[in-house]
């Protein structure tokens, strides 16, 4: 089974938690942002999520970048050190939609790949 990390604002806390079951249905092992969930101190939050995006257990990292505030495949400054993170330490980084052309230079130059919704492509 493979352990998967999902990001995001949690603004969309409803639409991680959705993939979040629909990744269990199809096996995947799912770690969520549990602290930053239960809105934790932000820098507890933080260090907490990022060790498990630099877990060595944890290969994978979904970024669950959906519209915000009218912003497509919208990707805040957490989710970006996030995705970060996940390079740095050679995970495969996935976006749930499609990239956030604001950050596309560093999206594309680090191989992040973006599903456009389609789960079956993360491998």
């Amino acid at each position: 089974m493979k352990n998967v990390v999902l990001c995001g604002s949690m603004k969309v806390k409803d639409k991680i938690i959705a993939i979040s079951e629909e990744l269990k249905k199809r096996e995947y092992n799912v770690l969520l942002p549990i602290e930053c969930m239960e809105e934790k101190d932000k820098i507890i939050a933080s260090r907490a999520h990022f060790d498990r995006i630099c877990n060595p257990d944890n290969e994978i990292v979904l970024i669950v970048n959906a519209e915000k505030n009218g912003i497509s495949n919208y990707i805040g400054p957490n989710s970006f050190a996030e995705i970060a993170f996940g390079f740095y330490h050679k995970k495969r980084v996935y976006l749930l939609n499609d990239i956030y052309d604001p950050y596309s230079d560093e999206l594309i130059g680090w191989k992040v790949i973006p599903l456009k919704g389609n789960l079956d492509l993360i491998k």
